[in-house]
This record gives structure tokens, C-alpha cells and sequence, in this order.
């Protein structure tokens, strides 16, 4: 008896639509809000790559039961004419490929959505892309063919652009589920308008609410620059893909032109440990030179760190305004820690607390979380951050459950160590959780002295409401035993003694020690941009 074996190759266009779980689309509750999502962050990014203060427009309307229209409108750079194919209708196609932080990094959330729609409602994607400094608007229908992973055109018209247009507007139809949707979505936009305080963003839900998010600062964070690779962060596939591509003759200038942060003195430091000839030409290497190389690229304990120009953190500033604008809070408190790396890939942790306010009052402290500036929302307690949280001894900071208090953690990365395919938790790190238990302890430290000041503040309140009630009859006898017929005003005198005492002991406090045992500081990992200033091997 023979058994007959069918082989066959699928398009990665095929792959995910079969396992369109792995990209967020398991349901049709995830799908909508993974489609609202994915194509924010697109908008996002194709304002900040033009350097424009990002507006946003989103809508969403229902026009069949369970059916929803998405309409997503930037400002950003637009897509080129011959890009507007392949950037929407080809999984696996895209701009950000290069070595720098990004929020999409593969070509296929904004391509899933569409797909997603596709094979749900049978409806075609709608772009209109003016690209910027350019003559034209094109106006395109499309679908995907799914098994050439390929676009299939439907319609095609350009229009005059009169008005010095430039950006994107996209929209389809999908099926999704907005009743439990809903809260997540929103929670995204407001979260998203907390990190992006330079964007505004409007948002209108199927019955016609408009939510509104202005701009409150008009400053973009210093972009992202790309840079090559560092050595610690290599395979064997990426390296032999390098080998292939150089055009340097020597091992020595191979290292130096094609990778991160090495120059010569490190270069041949590293060839003598794995005994190769600075001379040998890269092209001739062999593939057991490829596995010494990058074995060696492991073990190799002279790599310069990677430094930040990678990176674009949103800064201290414009995170505290985020959040003030956000929830208003009675006290704000953030920090920003060193750069550091983990595997050869830079990171830069940021960190605040937020206490009143707008931060309701829960039993445990709530949590926003931020990857490259994308929202987490879901699986929280699975994440990096809600561990270390847990891990915080709270009550030595006057901490308690019940109290307004909301703790802010937001990490850029070239790579986020995402645990699993959906891109919603951090896994746990030694470096990151480092980093961000520092941070948020620096922060916790600032608001126990914000809430001992407070709780001094009442303390002195409930004395002197004591000298308040008596003191009025006090001074209403004494003047008439002494003759007087004007009574002295002891509300100012009252009020006069209590600001002398408060600043006495306010005084009092800032000579104080800080707690020993709270702050532990600083894995040899942490890199200080400013101490490679001058270094010759750099």
C-alpha cells in the first residue's frame, strides 16, 4: 500500500490569512481593534518621518449589523506613487526595515486589517495618497490576491494637488464586534493621545461621539537615526547576508564598515581572539569561518554598548505633559534612565507616577504601559512592568491600597522583546527590569515626600482649626479687659504661624538622609551617551 503525499508552497499573504491569529485578528472583537490600531501607529509614523505634527482623524460607522466602515486620515508624508501597490495589497512589504526604533517593524499589521476585511466582508480597500512635495493625489481601489501575495487593481484616478496636500487617508470595511471592542478601543486613543501629546487625534464611534484629544505641545521628539548592526545582536544568516553585500577586502574594514560602534583597536582585539588573519578577504569565507565569527560575536567582551541615535524616547517633558493633559493629576513625577542594552540591542526605559487628580482610587496601582510608544493594553499582568510593580515594597514610599495612584512605564527599543506574536506584553528581562525598577523608585521617592508634606499640611490643619475655634473668644476677652474695642484679627495670625511651621519643618526635612537599601544602583550595562566622547576607538 503506497500513501500519496501532496507538497505544496503557500505566499506569506496565504500563511497568515490562514493563521491570522498570530497578528491579532483571532476574533472579531481583536480584529477591530487591532485594525483601529495598526493603522494609528502607520499615521503616527508617517507624520513623525516627515517631521509633522501628527493629525489624526478616525471614524468609525456601522453599516451592516456586525459590519463597520474604518476611515483613518493623516498628514504625514503620504506613499509614493509607485509604492501605493505594494505598500497596501503585499504582506511582508514595507518601510521599516531599517536598524531604528519604529512602531511597525514587518510590513503586515495595516495589511492584515485589510486582508481581514477582505475575507469578511468581500469589500476592497479605498487609498487616497498625496505624497509630499508632490504634483499629484492618487485615488486607488484595490483588493489583495491572496495566494500570489500579490495586489489586484480596481480602480485608478490622480487629481491636481492644488493645495500643497500631502498624507494618507485609508478606508474599508470589516466585520467586528464594537460592543466589546469599545472600551479597548478608547482606552487605545486615550492612551495614545497620553504618549503623543504633540498629535491630535479625533476619534468618532458608530453613533456619531466624537472624541477630541488636542495637541498641548508643539515640539516633535529628536527622531531615530538607522545605523548598522551591532555585533552582539548577529546570527550566522544576517552575517553571511553582510558577507554577501560587502565590498571591503580586509576582515579589519569589514568589522569597521559594517558594524556598530567598532572601530580598529576593538576590531583586531576581536580577530586575534577567534585567530583570524586581518588580511583575509570576506568574500572567502567559508562557513565554519561564519559559525567562529559569530560564536564569537557572543563571547566577545570588548563591544562598545550601542549607543541612543537609535532611539527616540519622548523625553521627561513632554511625558508629564502627557499626562497632565490626560488626567490632571495633583502630583506628577517622571524620570528618564541611562541608556542600556540587552543581546546587542539599545533600550531606553522612561518612568512616572501620577497621584489625584483624575487617577481614580483602586486597591492596586493602575498601570499604563508603552512599547516604542504603542499602548499595551491587553494582557497587563503578564508584563515586565506589572511584575516589578508587584515586587515594589509600596508602603515604605506611604503607599497604600485605595489611593489614587497611577505608575507610568514606557520602554524604546530597535527590538522590544515582546513574549509573544500579539505584541502586547514585555517579556522579563534582568536589564529591563532593572531599569524600570530604578526609575519607578526614583519616582516613588519624590511622591513620599509629596504625600508626607501633605499629610504634615492636614496635621497642622486640625491644630489650628483648635486655635481657630478658641482663639477669636481669647482675644474678644482680652480686649475688653484691656479697654479695647477693636478685637484683633486672628485668622491671619493663625494662618501666618502655621506657613512658618510648615516651612521650619519643610527645612527640616531636605537635610534628612535618603533611606539607605531603597536604591541599589547600576548593572554594568548602563551606558552614559557622554562617556564615549573622545574615545579613539570610536
Amino acid at each position: 500500500m503506497t500513501t500519496t503525499v501532496t507538497f505544496e508552497s503557500i505566499s506569506p499573504a496565504d500563511f497568515f490569512y490562514r493563521n491570522r491569529s498570530i497578528a491579532g485578528f483571532d476574533n472579531t472583537m481583536r480584529a477591530l481593534y487591532t485594525a483601529v490600531r495598526e493603522l494609528v501607529e502607520n499615521s503616527l509614523d508617517a507624520c513623525e518621518d516627515g517631521g509633522f505634527l501628527p493629525t489624526i482623524d478616525v471614524k468609525l460607522k456601522e453599516v451592516a449589523p456586525d459590519w463597520y466602515n474604518l476611515r483613518v486620515e493623516d498628514n504625514g508624508i503620504g506613499v509614493p506613487r509607485d509604492h501605493i501597490l505594494p505598500a497596501f495589497g503585499q504582506i511582508l512589504y514595507g518601510s521599516k526595515y531599517e536598524h531604528k526604533q519604529a512602531r511597525g517593524r514587518f510590513g503586515l499589521g495595516g495589511k492584515m486589517a485589510f486582508l481581514f476585511g477582505q475575507i469578511t466582508t468581500s469589500e476592497p480597500l479605498h487609498v487616497t495618497s498625496a505624497p509630499v512635495g508632490g504634483d499629484h493625489v492618487f485615488e486607488v481601489l484595490l483588493r489583495q490576491d491572496i495566494e500570489e501575495n500579490k495586489p489586484e487593481l480596481m480602480k485608478w484616478e490622480r487629481r491636481k494637488n492644488r493645495n500643497d496636500e500631502h498624507g494618507c487617508t485609508l478606508e474599508f470595511t470589516l466585520e467586528g464586534n464594537w460592543r466589546t471592542a469599545k472600551r479597548y478601543i478608547l482606552d487605545y486613543i486615550e492612551q495614545t493621545a497620553l504618549i503623543t501629546p504633540y498629535a491630535n487625534l479625533t476619534f468618532t464611534e458608530p453613533d456619531g461621539t466624537v472624541h477630541k484629544y488636542k495637541r498641548t505641545v508643539k515640539s516633535l521628539p529628536a527622531p531615530p537615526q538607522s545605523v548598522n548592526p551591532h555585533p552582539k545582536g548577529m546570527d550566522i544568516e544576517q552575517l553571511s547576508r553582510v558577507v554577501e553585500e560587502t565590498k571591503t577586502r580586509d576582515m579589519v574594514t569589514f568589522l569597521r564598515t559594517h558594524f556598530h560602534r567598532v572601530g580598529p583597536k576593538t576590531a583586531k582585539a576581536f580577530l586575534k581572539t577567534i585567530n583570524m588573519p586581518f588580511s583575509q578577504d570576506p568574500r572567502g569565507l567559508k562557513p565554519n569561518d561564519l559559525v567562529k565569527i559569530a560564536r564569537g560575536f557572543e563571547t566577545f567582551e570588548k563591544w562598545l554598548p550601542p549607543d541612543a541615535r537609535v532611539l527616540s524616547p519622548l523625553g521627561t517633558k513632554l511625558l508629564e505633559t502627557g499626562i497632565h493633559s490626560t488626567l490632571n493629576p495633583e502630583f506628577v513625577q517622571v524620570t528618564q534612565r541611562p541608556p542600556n542594552s540587552y543581546g546587542g540591542h539599545p533600550f531606553i526605559v522612561e518612568c512616572g507616577l501620577a497621584y489625584g487628580g483624575d487617577v481614580p482610587p483602586k486597591e492596586s496601582i493602575i498601570i499604563y504601559r508603552f512599547a516604542n510608544r504603542i499602548p499595551l493594553i491587553f494582557d497587563e499582568y503578564k508584563d515586565v512592568a506589572a511584575k516589578v510593580i508587584r515586587a515594589i515594597p509600596w508602603s515604605r514610599y506611604r503607599i497604600r491600597p485605595g489611593m489614587p495612584i497611577a505608575a507610568f512605564v514606557a520602554v524604546v527599543s530597535t527590538k522590544i522583546p515582546f513574549k509573544t506574536a500579539g505584541k502586547e506584553f514585555i517579556a522579563d528581562l534582568t536589564e529591563l527590569e532593572h531599569d524600570i525598577r530604578m526609575g519607578l523608585m526614583e519616582c516613588a521617592r519624590s511622591l513620599k515626600g509629596h504625600l508626607r508634606q501633605k499629610e504634615r499640611v492636614q496635621r497642622e490643619r486640625v491644630r489650628a482649626s483648635v486655635y481657630e475655634k478658641y482663639l477669636p473668644i481669647i482675644a474678644r476677652d482680652i480686649a475688653a479687659l484691656a479697654g479695647k474695642r477693636k478685637v484683633p484679627d486672628t485668622k491671619a495670625l493663625v494662618e501666618s504661624a502655621l506657613t512658618i511651621k510648615l516651612e521650619a519643618e519643610e527645612e527640616v526635612e531636605e537635610e534628612l538622609p535618603v533611606e539607605e537599601g531603597l536604591l541599589e544602583e547600576a548593572p554594568p550595562n548602563v551606558e552614559n551617551p557622554d562617556d564615549f566622547e573622545g574615545e579613539e576607538d570610536y
